[in-house]
């Protein structure tokens, strides 16, 4: 029995390292092909200018239009989704604690709205679109954004606040605490890495998400300045310059993918760095 016992711990370690370690290689066999392929055509021109006549055609230009794009429709959106996201799992963690129903039914449909295909946001931003009588604007691929992402980072910040032992709650409210002291005061900064995780999933997936804005934002060769001017971003710029049959349109495509991807992980890295610094200081 021991024995037995023995070969199935065994076996269930060597499959758990084995999918592990081969996820983490099909990853960074992806990156690795999206780097080699991108760096061919990467220059300063790619990240400071913007396309010019004849650039899907392989003239001169970059994806500077692209690169501002996204940051401001990932930042625009990202902030929407943290001023509804962060109250609304606080909510459900402080002042619903004891209404474990109604806990349940708000995460249900906020994992159903997690599980949305984007091209579903995108077509109801179009509608909202047409109903406010507004055009394909930075504006507009904002706001869709925002909605797909604000599921996102609610349940990945509510389920880091569920794992804060309930004690804590009862110790604060026992010596007079308000219930919004101790969301703000106790839960969000015991929470506060988790907080920055969601944030990042959030930014991550917005940013690199092409349905949600290929009707809303729209798409320009110029980087906008007001909010009802359309907007180009970098996984719609991937898109159209990969159907081109020209190979240096494709190769910079693959230029594109790489400054997205380095962008991501920049990010990333300093929020990290900033969340691990905060998390000493309390």
């Amino acid at each position: 029995m021991k024995i037995r016992k023995k070969r199935e711990g065994l076996f269930f370690k060597y499959l758990s390292a084995f999918a592990t370690y081969s996820l983490i290689g099909i990853l960074g066999f992806i990156i690795v092909i999206i780097f080699v392929k991108g760096f061919g055509a990467l220059s300063l021109d790619m990240i400071i200018k913007t396309p010019k006549g004849g650039y899907y055609y392989g003239g001169e230009g970059g994806v500077l239009n692209a690169i501002m794009g996204s940051l401001y429709i990932g930042i625009g959106a990202t902030i929407i989704a943290v001023f509804l996201g962060m109250p609304t799992a606080l909510y459900i963690n402080v002042n619903l604690v004891k209404h474990r129903k109604t806990q349940s039914t708000i995460r249900f449909f906020l994992d159903a709205l997690w599980g949305i295909p984007s091209i579903v946001y995108g077509a109801f931003g179009f509608a909202l679109m047409l109903f406010l009588g507004m055009n394909a604007s930075l504006l507009a691929g904002i706001i869709t954004v925002s909605f797909l992402i604000t599921p996102i980072i609610i349940r990945t910040f509510d389920e880091v606040l569920s794992t804060i032992p309930k004690e804590l709650q009862e110790s604060a409210l026992a010596i007079g605490s308000t219930r919004s002291e101790t969301a703000f005061r106790i839960m969000f900064k015991q929470g506060f890495s988790g907080f920055i995780t969601a944030v990042l999933l959030g930014f991550g997936r917005g940013i690199g998400d092409a349905a949600s804005v290929l009707f809303t934002a729209g798409y320009t060769d110029l980087v906008p300045a007001n909010f009802d001017e359309p907007a180009a971003t970098l996984p719609l710029a991937i898109f159209f310059q990969l159907s081109s049959p020209i190979p240096e349109v494709r190769e910079r495509a693959f230029t594109a993918a790489t400054i997205l991807t380095v962008i991501i992980l920049i990010i990333s890295l300093a929020a990290r760095r900033f969340s691990k610094k905060y998390v000493k200081t309390i």
